[in-house]
């Protein structure tokens, strides 16, 4: 498996993990997006402020990408309107991307969004649904932007309400597999490519915790494996502490991904997943 990621201009170095922040955009985010949002608007709109602060702190803690998102993907959330995600993500995008040295991914399955993001700066896409929209493929191919694609088994709005695996972590891997497939026949080059087993998207907590067990099966795949288990369900329902208790409970999932062949931890608290990541990599080199 290469030890590198090729991103838009970008070759990041994934020989040992790295961390990556979330900036969610949106006034419904299932942990912190409303806490970007403008004082004196009775709407939600963004701060760009609090915004690039937030960046500004993610980046001095550790971490090599920050994921922007404008749509909520927590259980039960609707859909939002190509227009209203760009509203949200674009400027942010555009303002993290003309001021700091980071790599910018968009968590999005809308084509328009990928491609408006990737002209202003974003060399990433996060995509849920794995590139399965319309056109979102061709858009990713004709650019240099790398894609994280993501297992999930319905849609934000009903998955968790009708869950059936007959062997979750076999369901997935084929999944993954066959999505890697598609796009190389695309043009995607592998060098590109990132998967994701999609932890809380449509799974039980008892399916989650067999994917993290059985987490370096897919590195079968010789494709880097970005993890988001931050502040979850997953651990919410082990530990039973509310979204903004569950550092703790969310570094001890950490250190188990991390040991399984995880290269890419996609959190909130970034300077804590960095410790977790530093001391993954001491145990490791330790002779």
């Amino acid at each position: 498996m290469t030890e590198y990621l090729t991103a838009g201009e970008r070759q990041i170095d994934l020989s040992s993990p790295v961390c990556m922040g979330i900036i969610n955009v949106t006034p419904d985010s299932f942990s912190d997006g409303s806490q970007l949002k403008k004082t004196d608007c009775s709407n939600f709109q963004v701060d760009l402020d609090k915004a690039l602060y937030r960046a500004e702190i993610m980046i001095s803690e550790g971490a090599v990408f920050l994921d922007v998102g404008g749509e909520s993907t927590r259980p039960g959330a609707a859909m939002v309107a190509a227009q209203e995600e760009l509203d949200r993500v674009i400027p942010v995008i555009e303002a993290i991307h003309n001021r700091l040295d980071v790599c910018i991914s968009v968590d999005t399955s809308s084509a328009l969004v990928m491609k408006e993001a990737i002209n202003k700066g974003a060399q990433l896409i996060n995509d849920i649904r794995a590139l399965s929209t319309p056109e979102s493929e061709r858009v990713v191919a004709g650019s240099n932007a790398a894609i994280c694609l993501m297992h999930m088994q319905g849609a934000p709005s009903s998955m968790q309400k009708t869950i059936n695996y007959d062997n979750v972590v076999d369901e997935v891997f084929d999944f993954l597999s066959n999505r890697v497939d598609c796009c190389a026949e695309q043009g995607i080059d592998r060098s590109r490519i990132l998967i994701d087993p999609g932890f809380g998207f449509g799974k039980t907590v008892r399916h989650n915790y067999q994917l993290l067990k059985n987490l370096s099966h897919f590195s079968t795949l010789q494709l880097p494996i970005l993890v988001g288990i931050s502040r979850k369900s997953m651990i919410g329902e082990v530990v039973n502490r509310p979204t903004d208790q569950r550092l703790a409970g969310s570094i001890a999932a950490t250190s188990y991904a991390l040991a399984a062949g995880a290269k890419i931890i996609r959190t909130h608290d970034v300077a804590a997943t960095m410790d977790a990541i530093r001391v993954n990599c001491a145990y490791l080199g330790a002779e």
